[in-house]
């Protein structure tokens, strides 16, 4: 963890980072709801391409300031790696929910809709959450792989995993409970409906801390051999 800055510039570059994150998520969803004459794949593939690529470039801008997290289950990962301590991590949590919710309100904004709305968009059942639980695992196993074996790697393989999760999960890979706070409070394209939002979070987290023992297990020891 990169403690080079102060944990106020940490916590505005998480709110910042998150609030453009939801912005992309959810505006992109409107934006390509609205251009694809009601064909769902072309607006899935449009909302796709715009949260992959916005991933990429916060966790370039923001990364060398905050570790660019954007998400609480990352954040949860690093208090049990020792990287975060509970102190900093609350930080973390307060100023991605915040971000979230600021993202969706701006993205309302520039559509011309309510700064919120509760979603009626149903996302649940076994498979939804299993897939939830699947896609976090996933990119919390990427995460700190290529944090401790190629960290110049991060922000591309973090992008190119959430594009792809994005069409081989029934979800369309949330994997972040602070996203799916948020976008529970918009009736748009992305949004999820409040009552399914917490199934989501537990799946996520569940996956996270799945995914953080499993290569800590994995990393634990290594072979060494005789010079």
């Amino acid at each position: 963890m990169n403690n080079h800055f102060d944990l106020r510039s940490r916590a505005v570059a998480e709110f910042l980072g998150t609030a453009f994150l939801l912005a992309a998520v959810v505006g992109s969803g409107i934006m390509g709801e609205r251009l694809c004459g009601g064909n769902v794949a072309v607006a899935l593939l449009a909302n796709t391409l715009s949260t992959g690529a916005i991933l990429v470039v916060l966790i370039l801008v923001l990364g060398p300031i905050s570790g660019a997290h954007l998400n609480p289950a990352v954040t949860l990962a690093m208090v049990t790696t020792g990287d975060l301590s509970w102190r900093e991590a609350v930080v973390y949590f307060a100023s991605q929910v915040a971000g979230a919710f600021a993202g969706v309100a701006s993205a309302h904004l520039m559509f011309s809709l309510p700064l919120f709305f509760a979603s009626n968009h149903g996302r649940f059942g076994a498979a939804q959450l299993w897939s939830e639980a699947v896609a976090t695992f996933g990119l919390l196993f990427v995460i700190q792989g290529c944090s401790r074996f190629r960290p110049g790697a991060t922000a591309y393989a973090v992008g190119a995993y959430i594009t792809s999760a994005y069409w081989f999960t029934a979800s369309t890979s949330f994997a972040n409970p602070a996203v799916t706070l948020a976008r529970s409070a918009s009736d748009t394209f992305a949004g999820i409906r409040p009552v399914d939002a917490p199934g989501f979070i537990c799946a996520q987290l569940v996956g996270a801390l799945a995914a953080t023992g499993l290569f800590r297990w994995l990393t634990a020891v290594r072979i060494s051999h005789p010079d």
